[in-house]
């Protein structure tokens, strides 16, 4: 839980929400945050999932088993999604999208031979 407190604690600092503009967001008691924070209360689901939202996030539960390659896949920007590894590779799709020209990226339109 720690270290998920510290996520919620560092994306609240990153948003320049002081503990108190956090809670009177997310309807609760600044108390509240300052014990979350502390960790010295062990608080609902509901109530992270509201300071999650509140903070533009999401909490997703994942099975323990799948984390280690979820967390390589999202460090790696996606590049690794469902294509074997080494220089054969095909790229991905980040990497299509990233050789287009930033202008056509707002178009919604698919990258050339997808």
């Amino acid at each position: 839980m720690s270290k998920f407190i510290q996520e919620l604690t560092g994306a609240r600092k990153a948003a320049g929400l002081s503990q108190d503009a956090e809670a009177s967001k997310a309807g609760l008691n600044r108390m509240t945050i300052q014990k979350l924070e502390a960790e010295t209360i062990d608080p609902k689901l509901s109530t992270l999932e509201v300071l999650a939202k509140v903070l533009g996030m999401e909490i997703m539960l994942v099975p323990r088993a799948l984390r280690p390659d979820l967390e390589d896949f999202v460090r790696s920007g996606g590049r690794y999604l469902g294509q074997p590894a080494g220089v054969d590779a095909p790229t991905s799709v980040v990497d299509d999208l990233l050789r287009q020209p930033p202008e056509s990226l707002g178009t919604h339109k698919r990258p050339k031979g997808r």
